[in-house]
């Protein structure tokens, strides 16, 4: 066995704060998340790149997440620092996707103090845009892998539903602060203080946001520390171990988790266009049916088309916001079909009744799909923005879904395959029954508790939670982000065939010529329609997880 010392924690003198420290980098990061997929892609078509480039230059996202979140996770698993093996990762990344931010805010500005001849500044300035949007994309792919690793390192298995239920709750609640602060005028309430557009000031607003958040978890969570790893004649040694072990691992994957994986990767095809192009879909909706066309030469056309996108992601993080409190508790979570909860007598018979209609966390998980599915194939007919804000909205419930039953489902086969106990099947200090009434501390304490190698009584020879929380999730994200490249594939060729040239709502200093055509149906919501398709197949996968 490995060897450790001290014990996780977090502070908070109930469940609820403790959970609200443990998920709060969530916060920042899904708001640079959302000033990135609002603003970006409308800001690289204002530099003067079409759409087909623009989607290449998105290959960041995947690829920083296919190579950043596995390396980091093994990384960080064999890490002995004594500020725990998550922490330090979250902080370090933390700092660079702030300064990355703000280099991306004022890239024109900062090219503009070195370089005055304007052709030579212009492709400066795509070239310094392109490497920062990578550079934040990276560096928030290290923080998210190690976040999601610290929720299945402290909680115990009976709690990993409850820990990703949150952290989805405060990815949306993350989501609406920045579509909110992107759906108001900046300038005009602050001032050119901090920017003179809207898209500099947001970028300074997600940059302290994304230190305040991420220091905040990692000031309440008290790690254990690796003193030793444990002998594995299998665990990959030498100058490429990490890619070597990342390998290994995935060729022997659980069923079950491999089951997970698949499900996720078809139902990533359909999401990445939607996260990507729905701001800037709902913007050229905007443009094209209700502005009158003598209107349509406006000063700021960025900022008035983020605002618009903006407008419609809050109303859909709301939505996802809403869904992450309502829903959980209306699902029945996987360990219930093996553990019968003793609630009070005077309550036990209206229980027993919602019980029998909940329904389980994987048809819940296959319905998103579903639902997700049906709204896509709806955008080739919206006519105006207010209908594709209503599409938009509606993808909230399938999203605060998705973005709770695949760490869940995980998290559980992560903590059953390094050995934890669990007080459903083992027994405990209750005579076999959860700690339920007690607070989430008090089970760590029982359930993890190894101190200088002793385990103790309730844990020991059963091994340590999460042990290998960060591979697991990595490789988890690898079948996310192949998903994406396959996404970019598919929409550059959708983009070069029906829309070749560049944006005229955006690059009005382009000649009429190097404008594409508005007419017949919007390109991004034919990528949209084709990811409604895979969502379906991602219906057919989550439902084999029953049998596996």
């Amino acid at each position: 066995m490995s060897t450790w010392l001290g014990q996780p924690s977090v502070k908070g003198s109930s469940e609820t704060m403790r959970m609200f420290f443990l998920t709060c980098v969530s916060v920042g990061i899904t708001f640079t998340w959302g000033v990135e997929m609002t603003y970006c892609t409308p800001y690289l078509l204002s530099l003067g790149l079409t759409k087909g480039q623009t989607s290449m230059v998105w290959v960041a996202g995947p690829l920083s997440g296919m190579i950043v979140q596995p390396v980091i996770g093994v990384i960080a698993d064999g890490s002995r620092s004594k500020w725990g093996r998550r922490r330090p990762v979250i902080i370090i990344g933390s700092v660079i996707v702030a300064l990355s931010l703000l280099t991306l805010g004022f890239t024109k500005e900062i090219v503009a103090a070195f370089v005055s001849e304007k052709r030579l500044a212009r492709l400066l300035t795509i070239t310094l845009a392109i490497l920062t949007l990578y550079s934040v994309d990276f560096s928030i792919n290290a923080v998210m892998s190690c976040a999601r690793s610290l929720i299945v390192d402290t909680l115990p298995i009976h709690k990993q539903q409850s820990g990703a239920a949150w952290a989805s709750r405060m990815g949306s609640l993350g989501h609406i602060i920045g579509y909110a602060m992107g759906a108001i005028d900046l300038v005009q309430m602050f001032g050119t203080t901090l920017g003179d557009t809207q898209f500099k000031q947001l970028t300074i607003i997600a940059a302290l946001g994304m230190l305040a958040t991420s220091s905040i978890t990692c000031w309440a969570v008290t790690e254990r520390v690796l003193v030793s790893v444990r002998h594995d004649p299998s665990r990959a040694r030498g100058r490429f171990k990490v890619f070597r072990q990342i390998w290994s691992t995935i060729l022997t994957l659980p069923p079950r988790m491999r089951a997970i994986c698949w499900a996720v990767f078809w139902s990533w095809i359909g999401w990445f266009p939607f996260l990507i192009y729905s701001s800037t879909w709902v913007g050229e909706t905007y443009f094209r049916f209700d502005v009158p066309a003598d209107a349509r030469g406006t000063t700021d056309a960025l900022g008035d088309m983020g605002r618009i996108g903006s407008m419609a992601l809050t109303v859909y993080s709301t939505v996802s916001f809403i869904s992450a409190w309502i829903l959980p508790p209306l699902v029945r979570a996987p360990e219930d079909d093996s553990f019968t909860h003793r609630p009070p007598a005077s309550i036990a018979h209206w229980v027993e009744k919602l019980n029998k209609v909940k329904p389980n966390l994987l048809t819940a998980w296959a319905a998103s799909h579903l639902i997700f599915a049906a709204t896509m194939f709806m955008t080739p007919f919206a006519a105006s923005f207010r209908f594709a804000t209503v599409l938009v909205a509606l993808c909230g419930i399938p999203w605060s879904i998705v973005m709770w039953a695949p760490s869940t489902f995980l998290g559980i086969e992560v903590n059953k395959l390094s050995g934890a106990p669990d007080y459903s099947t083992i027994g405990g200090p209750n005579g076999g029954h959860r700690l339920s009434n007690e607070s989430t501390n008090v089970e760590m304490r029982d359930v993890l508790m190894v101190e200088n190698g002793d385990a103790a009584p309730a844990a020991r020879g059963v091994g340590s939670t999460g042990e290998l929380s960060g591979v697991y999730f990595g490789i988890l994200n690898i079948y996310t982000t192949i998903p994406q490249f396959i996404s970019t594939f598919m929409c550059t060729l959708v983009f070069a065939a029906l829309e070749p040239g560049k944006s005229p709502e955006l690059a009005t200093d382009a000649h009429p010529s190097e404008h594409h055509s508005t007419d017949g149906t919007n390109a991004i919501a034919v990528c949209m329609v084709i990811g409604a398709i895979s969502s379906v197949v991602a219906t057919f996968a989550t439902r084999k997880l029953k049998y596996v």
